[in-house]
């Protein structure tokens, strides 16, 4: 008999179609990257990245307030870092007076039930621009775990919520996690970068914080021996289990779009909440195309948003969450 099953019949309408929609995505889910420099009233902006900016505290604070009253309930927050601070041992990154702990403790006071994630990684604090020390032109794994353990300390003791490393050391996890048990911080969570590849997609970002690495033939000229090889799916995997083991809380996959296979992957593996990060160059890509009339803006925000919720994502860290947010709650 044909046929029984006819699948239009749940698409006949919008009310049809919402009805039965099994991926739906909230401003809850969102996460906000925000940029931060020191000064007062700045807000510069980010050519490679149209809408996003470098601000001040004052600014964020602002920004802050108004993301988390549009239903945003969490931020994941990096600093520009003048090159006078920078050095090869990257001591900046664990002043309690630094701009990011300044930062943390400025949008606490501001907005407490805000969810508070600093970035632990060395780069915008190395005279390199690389995530770990560099030692007879090579990056370094286990000193650079001193100074991740001694910069997640002083965040937690800033107050942060969460302390997010995205270095891809090995084994920092643990050495993070052993680090704020042991200062009495065991309610600090740890979102680790578990997997985190060597992208193209990144360039904006380090347009943003001035973070790339350094025209040094003596050193490597990209992350690619720490940064995972986007030809790989099953290291993916084994490289969050591995974090899942030494005490992380939440799994970032990084890039997004172009790797929701791997966030697929991971979330079959492991019973953390997964975090997915929708980079900078995904972004500008898509504002880059729209403000040539080649895509609809928001149709294909929101439709990217939904495949990575879809793919497994439990949060989204995305330059679009203040865009989306105000869209979903016309």
């Amino acid at each position: 008999m044909f046929p029984i099953h006819r699948g239009r019949r749940l698409r006949t309408s919008a009310s049809m179609r919402s009805l039965v929609r099994e991926t739906i995505v909230t401003p809850s889910d969102f996460m906000f990257p925000m940029f931060i420099a020191d000064g007062t009233n700045v807000c510069e902006p980010i050519a490679s990245m149209p809408g996003i900016y470098r601000r001040s505290l004052d600014l964020t604070i602002k920004e802050v307030k108004e993301l988390y009253a549009l239903g945003i309930r969490a931020v994941n927050i990096y600093v520009k870092v003048e090159d006078s601070l920078k050095d090869n041992q990257c001591k900046e990154c664990y002043n309690d007076q630094g701009l990011m702990q300044r930062a943390i403790r400025a949008i606490k006071d501001a907005c407490p039930d805000i969810i508070v994630m600093p970035d632990v990684a060395l780069d915008p604090y190395s005279i390199y621009g690389h995530d770990g020390l560099i030692e007879n032109g090579k990056v370094i794994n286990d000193p650079t775990l001193d100074v991740l353990m001694k910069m997640s300390v002083s965040h937690a003791k800033a107050g942060a919520d969460f302390v997010a490393p995205s270095d891809m050391m090995d084994g920092r996890v643990l050495r993070i996690r052993q680090a704020l048990d042991s200062q009495g911080y065991q309610d600090v969570g740890i979102m680790s970068y578990a997997a985190k590849y060597a992208s193209s997609f990144y360039g904006p970002f380090r347009d943003a914080l001035d973070s790339a690495p350094t025209d040094n033939q003596d050193i490597p000229k990209d992350k690619k021996t720490y940064q995972m090889d986007y030809a790989n799916r099953l290291e993916a995997i084994k490289e969050a289990l591995y974090d899942v083991e030494e005490g992380a809380d939440i799994l970032m996959v990084k890039p997004g779009i172009a790797y929701l296979d791997i966030v697929r992957e991971v979330r079959n593996q492991v019973n953390v909440p997964i975090s997915v990060f929708q980079v900078s160059g995904e972004y500008a890509m898509v504002k880059a195309a729209s403000q040539n009339g080649w895509l609809d803006h928001d149709s294909i925000m929101m439709e990217q948003l939904t495949c990575i919720k879809r793919a497994g994502a439990d949060i989204i860290s995305t330059y679009f969450a203040k865009e989306a947010a105000v869209l979903l709650n016309k």
